[in-house]
């Protein structure tokens, strides 16, 4: 039985044999862990359609009363373009089935690349009337591999709940790992008494 910002997303093998990242769940509070910072603050977002009004500053404005809503045919592209390559390892969305409905996303394909011209999808998501933040790791099925290296993010809305034509998304956050305070310092220190501590003088 699903619960009240407890429902659950599949993740599924994405084309080509991206991997699966297991159960998700939408979750009331956005949560991660302090070794991750956002990372999408300095870069460039775009969509491929949006209603006046509801345009994709909507995603960004840390407002979960606003959203984006699309306006044209499927799929529902969100674009986010980094200056420089950056290292990726969360993908949060805030979705609302009890508000939006038919507008909530039901399959979302997750796309990376140097640039539109060779973007390939790593991860595919299916939602079942999600409530909350829903976690998407990017990492692949290596343990090693905790990131993905990356210029360019693209979320894709394949289809909504209930066959609905246009999508609502409240919210996106991206993550990736936080930058090491020491150089050549392979760990990461939190506490200022062992970042003053952790060079040989």
């Amino acid at each position: 039985m699903e619960s009240d910002g407890d429902e659950e997303a599949a993740t599924t093998p994405a084309a080509g044999g991206a991997p699966a990242a297991g159960r998700l769940k939408g979750r009331p509070e956005l949560s991660v862990d302090d070794d991750m910072r956002e990372m999408a603050k300095t870069a460039a977002w775009s969509v491929s359609s949006c209603k006046p009004g509801n345009g994709v500053a909507s995603l960004r404005d840390d407002n979960l009363d606003t959203y984006w809503q699309s306006d044209g045919a499927q799929p529902h592209l969100v674009n986010i373009q980094f200056q420089k390559k950056v290292q990726l390892q969360l993908l949060v969305l805030y979705v609302d089935f009890k508000l939006d409905e038919s507008y909530t996303p039901s399959k979302i394909s997750v796309r990376a690349g140097d640039g539109f011209h060779n973007l390939k999808e790593i991860k595919t998501v299916e939602l079942s009337k999600p409530v909350g933040w829903v976690h998407i790791s990017l990492s692949g099925a290596d343990p090693r591999e905790t990131f993905i290296h990356t210029f360019m993010l693209q979320i894709s809305v394949l289809s909504n709940h209930l066959n609905g034509r246009d999508t609502h998304i409240r919210q996106i956050k991206i993550y990736g790992p936080r930058l090491n305070h020491v150089p050549h310092q392979p760990f990461h220190f939190t506490s200022r008494e062992f970042i003053t501590y952790s060079t040989v003088r």
